[in-house]
């Protein structure tokens, strides 16, 4: 499968400003905006947790109608210090979300969010719902057990040999638990041990994120890009990613005024189509978008066009 082509995209463009802005004594959270100044602001969440936003992500908007905000999440890509963890849960993300959308005097916005992107933009919702105008949420991921499950184990169900190699950097008694051996061997080991259990880590994600392989399109990262993103994610993952007892599913009674488009790619195997429905269950007003001839990735050619008519059904919301 190739990655959506250029034609069900809007062009590639530039920030007209990006900086950092201070978010604690600690932090500098990166940010950027593209398209219309004066338009319809929409804020851009991404995945990981431990990801950054990407220049793809600013083509599924109309540049002419959207004012299109990127950030990085503490930790995360071009945000500093990069992988650090410390003054790093969802509560300061979700404050961040809020310093940002004051700083930009903004006061209110589309929220799109993708993957662990989904389960911000929810989190935020609940808690700013009068600064939200609406969602796009697209793989969804609602951090709870099962998905965990999912990712960590039953899914070398469908790839025995991916899941090999992810383990391989652990002992047989270390792979009862995944996560508290990776986490023992990102944090608590020599460097070039950790950047190899990065890879490793990253590298599953990666088998796992689409319908069909596709081609590489830029340089692979770092060794210290995998284990700063590979830091960022374990200390969420482990953390059950600082969401509280109340699971984000029993609380969306409180945004099903708000109209929402939910993608979701029907052979998910990072976050399984069976979370998207179950939340749509759960707030019937919002619309589901099952697409059947794709996995996790944005990229892929019927996930980037659905979300791209999603953003253009959203530009009659105001």
């Amino acid at each position: 499968m190739s990655l959506a082509p250029e034609s069900l995209l809007f062009p590639a463009i530039e920030p007209y400003v990006s900086g950092h802005l201070p978010t604690s004594s600690r932090h500098l959270v990166y940010y950027e905006e593209c398209g219309n100044p004066a338009g319809f602001p929409v804020v851009v969440l991404h995945g990981g947790p431990g990801s950054g936003c990407t220049p793809v992500q600013r083509r599924f908007f109309d540049p002419a109608h959207y004012r299109i905000i990127l950030f990085d999440q503490r930790g995360c890509g071009r945000s500093q210090p990069v992988g650090c963890i410390e003054d790093n849960t969802t509560r300061h993300l979700l404050d961040d979300i809020e310093r940002l959308r004051q700083h930009l005097a903004i006061e209110r916005w589309l929220v799109f969010g993708g993957s662990w992107g989904s389960t911000l933009a929810i989190a935020y919702a609940l808690e700013h719902t009068e600064h939200v105008c609406g969602l796009i949420l697209r793989g969804v991921f609602l951090a709870t057990p099962q998905e965990l499950e999912w990712f960590l184990y039953r899914s070398r169900t469908f790839f025995p040999d991916a899941w090999n190699a992810f383990v391989s950097p652990l002992r047989d008694e270390e792979r009862s638990d995944i996560l508290a051996s990776y986490q023992r061997l990102i944090f608590d080991t020599a460097p070039v041990t950790a950047q190899a259990a990065a890879k490793c880590w990253n590298a599953y994600e990666s088998a796992l994120v689409s319908l069909l392989p596709a081609p590489a399109t830029s340089p692979s990262p770092t060794g210290e890009v995998l284990l700063a993103r590979a830091r960022v994610q374990l200390h969420y993952l482990v953390n059950g990613c600082f969401l509280g007892e109340s699971p984000l599913i029993a609380q969306v009674d409180r945004l099903r005024h708000l109209p929402t488009i939910i993608v979701q790619g029907r052979y998910d195997m990072v976050c399984p189509p069976c979370t998207a429905y179950e939340l749509h269950q759960a707030w019937p007003e919002a619309e589901l978008h099952m697409v059947p001839d794709a996995g996790h990735a944005a990229s892929e050619p019927g996930i980037s066009k659905a979300l791209v008519q999603a953003t253009e059904r959203f530009k009659s919301v105001r």
